[in-house]
């Protein structure tokens, strides 16, 4: 996919970096950026899904043996039909 975008630095699960002492103190990131991070995420989350559960029929429709010109195949069926992830 190359619509990959850079909200992926925004994971709230990190844990903060430590500051030294003698460092001003750092702002909290704001209340909208925390929301917008999480939504984001969760777009990422059920694109993927989407992308499996296509992966996964056109598979089974083809037999449910996952074999290299299937693999090909699927990667035709992704292109030619723009198979894009919203």
């Amino acid at each position: 996919m190359s619509s990959v975008a850079l909200y992926r630095d925004l994971d709230l699960r990190r844990p903060p970096r430590p500051v030294p002492g003698s460092a001003p103190a750092r702002a909290h990131r704001g209340v909208l950026r925390r929301i917008l991070a999480r939504i984001l995420a969760a777009i990422e989350r059920s694109d993927q899904r989407r992308v499996e559960q296509e992966a996964e029929r056109f598979i089974a429709k083809h037999g449910g043996r996952l074999t290299d010109d299937l693999e090909r195949q699927l990667t035709e069926h992704f292109k030619s039909r723009s198979f894009l992830p919203s």
